[in-house]
């Protein structure tokens, strides 16, 4: 007898692997144990750890394999183009998510047709918030002032109602109608690893899409499980995103010396953040 035909997904999550162990198959479960029809992608990004193999049979769940890592922009695209349903969520394999996560996102998208890009609370294993979920447009100038201690980090939720307007969100857990997704082009396939969440915000910003948290869901995220293999490699991505994303959205508006401020920062931030990086891995991998 063939196996039955899975429902018309009402949300299509894609989730990206690269030796995410035990954490793939936690997230996974989770996002098939949601109280709405759900389509699961997962998109391996050449995993050596044998976790995608692991994966449940459901017909809900498809895997898609790249041989190598093409990033993480590239392989959220090719889960997206996998999607049968009309919204996108982009999980990370690091997340864990209560039953109703989706249906409570779902009904935040439905009842403000503006938005075109909804995040959730990101809270740390331990209970504490991620400031990462509410994020500011990382503009020249704000960056400077903060590296200087003159521009506040903004605190985790500070605001009332359940959706708190942002401008900018972690790619840890983003939802979207899938049209918007589309019109924006996707993700920029240019990023490896980090600066392609805020490209996208800052593009849906421009195209004149709300960016808000639902501060009602709340969604544990383990945050950085894969990256602590390559800690100088995966700071290197993030520095050459800083400088993609500057590049792209401010360098043209800028003068030639606030260029050559950003490029002279990236530059000298990028070996202090890989032996800060390198230190976190050796101490978390020290014996208590």
């Amino acid at each position: 007898m063939p196996a039955p035909t899975p429902p018309v997904p009402q949300l299509t999550a894609v989730v990206v692997s690269h030796d995410s162990g035990a954490f793939l198959h936690a997230c996974v479960a989770d996002l098939l144990a949601q109280d709405v029809a759900m389509q699961v992608v997962v998109v391996d990004n050449g995993s050596r750890d044998g976790a995608p193999d692991a994966l449940p049979s459901d017909p809900r769940l498809t895997l898609v394999r790249n041989p190598d890592n093409p990033g993480f922009a590239t392989a959220c695209n090719q889960g997206a183009a996998q999607a049968r349903a009309a919204s996108l969520l982009f999980v990370n394999p690091d997340c864990r998510l209560p039953p109703d996560a989706a249906s409570r996102l779902l009904a935040h998208l439905a009842a403000a047709p503006e938005l075109g890009i909804l995040g959730a609370r990101l809270l740390n294993p331990d209970g504490s918030d991620q400031a990462a979920a509410q994020r500011r447009t990382p503009l020249p100038g704000r960056a400077i002032a903060q590296a200087l201690g003159r521009c506040p980090v903004p605190q985790p939720h500070a605001g009332s109602g359940a959706l708190l307007d942002v401008e900018a969100t972690s790619g840890a857990l983003m939802l979207m109608p899938r049209d918007v997704f589309e019109s924006l082009g996707g993700f920029d396939g240019g990023y490896v690893l980090h600066c392609e969440d805020l490209d996208l915000c800052r593009r849906a910003l421009l195209a004149g899409w709300r960016i808000a948290i639902a501060t009602d869901v709340k969604i544990i995220h383990a945050k950085g499980t894969s990256s602590r293999r390559r800690p100088v490699w995966v700071e290197w991505q993030k520095h050459r995103g800083m400088w993609r994303y500057f590049h792209r959205f401010d360098a043209a508006t800028s003068p030639w010396w606030l260029r050559a401020l950003v490029r002279l920062g990236i530059a000298a931030h990028f070996p202090l953040a890989a032996a800060r990086a390198c230190w976190r891995v050796l101490a978390h991998s020290r014996p208590d």
